[in-house]
């Protein structure tokens, strides 16, 4: 039953990885055309819609897909439950944003995100098809699935946008992008899943959830406003195309770090779920991911901010050239989330939303006093920025206490799964720099670095014996099939 599990977790942890991966890659190349075509006001004016959109996930998610997941003994009628309960509540919500989108165009002083906020909410009133259908495929570990609609729903979606911002159409581009995204990740998981509702509609198991799933809504509304913070204020204190610039440089921050979280995020939790109460077990299942995760995370997050400058000239052209300071920025921040996801996701498959919630809520506090108080002390966007790495860095120390609390993994313990990584992937790139600092080129700079910070980070981990490089080594290895 181990074997199965752990073989059914690498699995899951590589389809994850490819569906991660592509996704994001194929994301990057379609930005990166994008963002040649568009003005930053456009991605500015679509960034400040964000926020609000995120809240609005976050509740008409109402936090009942981890429940499902959790919850080892769900019927079609728990499903069936939740199914109609989100799609009242995002008809609901999308109702209210209509009826409240000339005080968010007020807010902002920007008068078309009245018409472009009201197309722009569908997306979410859309997901709300899908959240039943992909809880289903996620706690079955159907990676492989996720994959295929995830990649579809990416080539479709930017295939519109894209002929759409050749035809002039600005930010109209961006917000058909993002609804016709979920809407083939609707069309697909519907597919998939095999699943299919039902009338007989009874809201009882969603009141049996409720005492879990409210708390992680609280969470998942506040984790909302957490990520989406710059945007917010940002979007009243700076320029459109300030707001742009940020966006553009967090884009590519994100699609480094939530390709990694990705991964963890369709594994962790449903393998945490299944060891049970197993405490030794289940701190050798976090251990070992947290080493992997790590393994990744520190080399990809690290080398993004070193090449940041020369990736953002030969990809969007320098007249992005103001991201690339912030983008270097975010990635030693997008280096630890991650992190902070496998953690979350051992306290979340412990049944404690509680913890979750009140963590990310202090948190979120904690970063908008910070962000505030930079501000009014005469700090600019950088400095509001340094002020956000800082506390998300420091956060991690915070979510392993209590880990510590759950499973009794020791602080040690998780320094020995971290720092080694964290360092050799950080003294790699400080002498990579140092070694290309005469070579002009560009493109030859990009490459050179690239290729100069890998080989260094992999040789470097094969000469103290790595397990972990080892092991990945081993499982990318073809085994010779029994006769």
């Amino acid at each position: 039953m181990a074997a199965t599990l752990k073989e059914k977790a690498a699995k899951g942890f590589l389809w994850a990885a490819i569906n991660n991966g592509a996704t994001q890659l194929m994301g990057a190349i379609f930005g990166v055309v994008l963002s040649r075509i568009l003005d930053k006001g456009d991605y500015g004016l679509i960034n400040m819609l964000l926020v609000f959109s995120a809240v609005a996930t976050a509740l008409q998610d109402s936090g009942f897909v981890i429940a499902l997941i959790n919850k080892k003994d769900a019927t079609h009628r728990d499903y069936n439950s939740v199914f109609w309960f989100n799609i009242l509540v995002s008809a609901s919500i999308y109702a209210i944003l209509f009826a409240c989108a000339p005080l968010i165009a007020s807010y902002y002083d920007e008068p078309i995100l009245e018409n472009l906020s009201r197309y722009f909410f569908l997306c979410f009133f859309i997901a709300s098809f899908s959240i039943v259908p992909r809880s289903l495929l996620l706690k079955q570990l159907k990676q492989k699935q996720l994959a295929v609609i995830g990649l579809a729903a990416l080539v479709i979606s930017n295939t519109i946008g894209l002929l759409m911002a050749f035809n002039d159409m600005a930010y109209w581009s961006l917000a058909t992008q993002t609804i016709t995204f979920n809407l083939t990740i609707s069309i697909l998981s519907w597919y998939y899943s095999g699943w299919r509702p039902s009338l007989r509609i009874s809201f009882q198991p969603v009141r049996e959830m409720f005492g879990f799933s409210a708390k992680m809504l609280i969470t998942y509304i506040f984790n909302s406003i957490n990520n989406n913070i710059f945007s917010l204020v940002l979007g009243k204190l700076y320029t459109k195309n300030e707001v742009g610039e940020y966006s553009q440089a967090n884009k590519w921050n994100l699609m480094g770090a939530n390709t990694i979280s990705g991964m963890v995020n369709g594994v962790a939790q449903p393998t945490f779920v299944q060891v049970g109460d197993d405490r030794e077990r289940l701190c050798r299942a976090l251990s070992k991911m947290l080493r992997l995760t790590c393994f990744i995370t520190f080399p990809a997050m690290f080398g993004m901010s070193l090449i940041a400058k020369e990736f953002i000239v030969i990809t969007v052209t320098d007249k992005w050239l103001a991201s690339a300071h912030l983008m270097q920025i975010l990635c030693i921040e997008g280096a630890f989330i991650p992190i902070a996801t496998l953690y979350y996701n051992m306290i979340i498959s412990r049944g404690k939303s509680n913890i979750y919630m009140w963590n990310v809520i202090l948190q979120g506090c904690t970063i908008l006093a910070a962000i505030t108080g930079v501000h009014y002390l005469g700090g600019g966007i950088n400095e509001m920025i340094w002020a956000h790495v800082a506390i998300i860095i420091a956060w991690v120390g915070i979510w392993h206490i209590f880990v510590w609390r759950e499973i009794r993994f020791s602080f040690m313990q998780g320094l020995k799964d971290i720092i080694p990584f964290m360092a050799i992937a950080g003294l790699t790139m400080i002498a990579t720099h140092f070694l290309t600092l005469t070579i002009d080129n560009l493109y030859l700079l990009l490459a050179s670095r690239i290729l100069i910070a890998a080989t260094l980070y992999l040789s470097i981990l094969w000469v103290l014996g790595a397990n972990i490089l080892k092991e990945c080594l081993s499982y990318l290895r073809p085994h010779p099939t029994s006769p």
